[in-house]
């Protein structure tokens, strides 16, 4: 009888610790969850971009007219203000970027004019030039340092004047040419970037005659260009 009711109170016991394990078993852990981590995308410079930029430009050339009685006049150099806007793609491989960009700028730097003789030859400044440029640069985290260059057009202006013989004229033109250049740009948000450029402009060099074929004018216009600038980049 002793040894009947030991065993059935062990069987109990036992039938009982097996029933804890199993709801235990089924009880939330109190334990902290892992925590959750989630990752921060790379920043690209793939993409699409527009903006805009402002800078100093400076005449490295010169524009003269002939006159029978003076000779070449005319040449005087200035610099001043450019500014205007941009669009360009950049496709990133690792460290390396490479993009298009083209620009469209207003430039003040033609020639300023001055008297010779009795006459005064009227510069004219105001002027523009756009570019058609690749870019390939080296990304370093946010930093893109990167080198340009490629195809340049527009007019910075010329001398003007009213000459007793050869008459009231301009001497304003498109012309084409190249372009080089460099810069470091830095993405201050994933959109907005920002930029310190200096490119360098060579259009050929435009002559002009009047009146039976006088040679009258020449310009060899040459001009670099220090700009800073904002894009927008589209994801």
């Amino acid at each position: 009888m002793r040894n009947s009711l030991l065993g059935l109170l062990a069987g109990t016991a036992a039938i009982i610790i097996a029933a804890s394990s199993v709801n235990a078993a089924d009880l939330p852990s109190r334990r902290a969850p892992a925590p959750v981590y989630n990752a921060v995308p790379a920043f690209t410079w793939t993409g699409f971009y527009v903006g805009a930029n402002a800078g100093y430009g400076w005449n490295a050339g010169t524009s003269r007219h002939y006159d029978p009685a003076f000779g070449y006049v005319g040449g005087n150099k200035s610099g001043g203000f450019t500014g205007g806007g941009q669009v360009g793609y950049n496709y990133q491989m690792g460290m390396f970027v490479i993009g298009a960009e083209t620009d469209l700028q207003y430039a003040s730097v033609g020639n300023k004019g001055g008297y010779y003789g009795p006459l005064y030859y009227r510069g004219n400044s105001n002027g523009y030039f756009g570019t058609i440029r690749a870019r390939a640069g080296l990304a370093i985290d946010r930093a893109l340092v990167y080198g340009t260059g490629g195809f340049a057009y527009g007019d910075v202006g010329g001398n003007s004047g009213n000459d007793a013989l050869l008459g009231y004229r301009r001497d304003r033109d498109t012309n084409g040419g190249y372009t080089l250049g460099a810069g470091v740009e830095y993405a201050v948000t994933d959109n907005v970037t920002a930029r310190v450029e200096g490119l360098y402009v060579n259009l050929d060099t435009k002559s002009n005659y009047a009146l039976g074929g006088v040679y009258n004018g020449r310009r060899d216009t040459e001009f670099g260009v220090v700009r800073a600038g904002v894009n927008y980049k589209f994801n």
